[in-house]
């Protein structure tokens, strides 16, 4: 007998029987390539948010000797903890041009280590309450683009000029300039295949309600609906700012609004100067303020 070689009995019942099973799974709505497993999470990674630096304002402007002292210490944490960038919202000095302020605060920035991406937000103090085109090209001759988006892995950063929108009286064009841009930058973001827009900016859009009454502190309730409408309509969740010199933080629906305590002088009853750190994960952004006097030597990622 050969036994090199199948007879034409041996081989039809088995192509028989595979045809068979492959009509079955199609019958059954079971696919014939094997389940693929889930993609693999993205590896988690973290920001350090820092807010309000505000040169001059321990002292009133007579010095800023404890605003030096705290923004060194946060930086060199910065450094030590190697975040995947470093986010100032805004209020980088406490008189709006002063020449000693600015140059101190640039001092310090330097020395971020330069493989870490530091981007920075005007506040109220840095192109003034009620801010003109003057003041704010003056802003951004010495510190940059006032309003800019980045990416940073899964996460995609829009940082605005909170101050244009909440004193646009005397820079009408430029706050129409920078929705316009919003509008634009937004859906362009969305498409890109980032997981999460994050937005940052000086003003916090609102403290405990987003329905609550216009304040200092707050976003103008005219002009906080037509951009969280925006927001909502483009997937953004979350939003960071400062200016309150307090931490707190409050939601609407799915938007989360986080306001952080400064690294410079505390109001009311904050308890210290500190910095906020956000691990980004798929799932979504969690986050923790650190006093200065509590920092970590580094951060863990890992889920507890």
């Amino acid at each position: 007998m050969n036994r090199g070689k199948l007879s034409a009995r041996s081989v039809v019942p088995a192509m028989t029987r595979r045809v068979s099973i492959f009509i079955i799974a199609l019958a059954l709505g079971v696919g014939i390539v094997s389940a693929q497993a889930p993609p693999p999470e993205t590896p988690p990674f973290f920001f350090v948010q820092m807010s309000d630096p505000q040169f001059g304002m321990f002292t009133k402007d007579k010095d800023f000797a404890q605003e030096t002292l705290n923004f060194e210490l946060a930086i060199a944490t910065a450094n030590r903890w190697k975040p995947a960038f470093v986010v100032i919202t805004g209020d980088l000095v406490n008189k709006p041009g002063d020449p000693a302020q600015i140059d101190e605060y640039l001092r310090i920035t330097r020395k971020l280590d330069r493989a870490i991406p530091l981007y920075a937000a005007a506040g109220n103090h840095d192109i003034e309450n009620e801010p003109t085109p003057a003041t704010v090209a003056a802003y951004s001759k010495r510190f940059g683009r006032d309003y800019f988006s980045f990416r940073s892995g899964t996460l995609a950063g829009i940082v605005l000029n909170s101050t244009l929108i909440h004193k646009p009286e005397k820079v009408g064009e430029l706050y129409d300039q920078q929705l316009a841009w919003l509008r634009s930058e937004l859906p362009r973001l969305r498409s890109s295949g980032a997981k999460h827009l994050v937005v940052f900016q000086h003003h916090p859009w609102f403290l405990t309600d987003a329905k609550e009454a216009d304040e200092y502190f707050n976003i103008p309730i005219a002009r906080r609906g037509l951009y969280l409408d925006l927001f909502r309509q483009n997937g953004v969740k979350y939003l960071f700012s400062g200016h309150h010199h307090r931490n707190g933080g409050a939601r609407d629906g799915e938007i989360e609004t986080v306001v952080t305590g400064p690294v410079g002088m505390p109001l009311g009853d904050a308890p210290m100067s500190g910095v906020r750190v956000v691990i980004v994960r798929d799932s979504g952004l969690t986050h923790r303020f650190y006093g200065l006097g509590e920092l970590p030597n580094q951060i863990e990622l890992k889920l507890p």
